[in-house]
């Protein structure tokens, strides 16, 4: 059946801006003035694939809208994008707390409301998708669950412009880290997934925090830490693989107790999250970015030295230090 979508705003004209976005789009939507309209209209059988839903109603605002619709067994899982004129990083953070999938800012750019409408029905279609393969377990889908969580990792990395395929080489170097640390066949598997997963919480952290070419400020960084406990929150709620949650939440960690979001320190931290770690710094430092290109392999592996056992495992770290320095042509990087 063809996705279609609701738009919920008091204001005529920016509904009659979206009727004219979607129609040029081809993209079926349902229009109300009011929250309180949308959810007698929802009865448990009508399902939209998204919600656009303005903050500042008369009837009631759309943080206690987003609250009684989650309170509809049928409609807790259909994303949520907020509407707001707004552009303070106080609503922003109530929004994605209370379960928003993103904001986007009022008047309506075409383009970007269609962009970030699409992407986040793929989003949340392929996380769904994630969870029932999961949840049947059987031999024959095994690989169509690899599948899945592979293309979940493209699509989390797809939010962020200067990423590719970031997730899928943070997976193979924590695996080869496992592997050389001497861990079963069944833990590197597992770490590999948890690779593929461990940014899934950038799902919930808005893409003008996430694109912004500029240093952030201390509210937006507060922001995008929260992608750790986001991205373990999600994890979680598969209770048949809880261990997948790890990766995402303390890959943000450091061994002198100084990272985020916990705070946890040695071997307080998660061994897999420890080499996940290691994992994600050495993409980050070998990969593009809008301001610099991939850093010469001596400074990548000086630094690996310089933060062993305060912001890595050293025994970690010099594992990644041994497959520096085995890598003479400098190919285990973003080519």
């Amino acid at each position: 059946m063809e996705d279609w979508i609701i738009i919920v705003d008091d204001d005529a004209t920016n509904l009659k801006v979206a009727n004219h976005i979607f129609n040029e789009a081809k993209m079926r939507a349902r229009y109300f003035k009011s929250g309180l309209d949308m959810l007698e209209y929802l009865d448990g059988t009508k399902m939209p694939a998204l919600i656009l839903l303005d903050i500042h109603m008369p009837d009631v605002d759309g943080f206690e809208v987003l609250r009684r619709l989650r309170e509809k067994e049928a409609y807790q899982k259909v994303p949520v994008i907020f509407l707001t004129a707004d552009d303070d990083m106080v609503t922003e953070k109530k929004g994605l707390d209370a379960g928003a999938a993103d904001f986007i800012k009022k008047p309506f750019a075409a383009e970007v409301l269609l962009l970030r409408v699409r992407n986040t029905i793929s989003l949340f279609r392929l996380q769904n998708d994630m969870e029932h393969a999961l949840k049947v377990k059987t031999e024959q889908l095994s690989h169509v669950y690899l599948q899945i969580v592979k293309a979940m990792s493209m699509a989390i990395d797809a939010k962020d412009t200067y990423t590719n395929g970031h997730s899928s080489r943070v997976a193979e170097y924590a695996r080869m880290i496992a592997t050389r640390a001497g861990c079963s066949e069944t833990i590197q598997d597992q770490i590999y997934i948890m690779g593929l997963l461990h940014d899934m919480g950038k799902i919930g952290v808005s893409d003008a925090i996430i694109n912004k070419p500029a240093k952030l400020t201390d509210e937006e960084y507060e922001i995008i830490k929260k992608h750790s406990e986001i991205g373990a929150q999600i994890l979680q709620s598969i209770s048949e693989f809880p261990e997948l949650s790890i990766g995402a939440r303390w890959h943000h960690e450091r061994f002198d107790g100084k990272g985020y979001p916990d705070g946890l320190s040695g071997e307080q931290i998660p061994e897999m999250a420890r080499m996940i770690a290691v994992a994600d710094t050495y993409d980050a430092m070998t990969s593009r970015r809008s301001y610099r290109d991939a850093l010469p392999q001596a400074v990548v592996k000086a630094e690996f030295q310089k933060c062993r056992g305060t912001q890595f495992d050293p025994h970690f770290a010099d594992i990644m230090i041994q497959m520096i320095e085995e890598d003479t042509e400098y190919q285990m990087r973003e080519l």
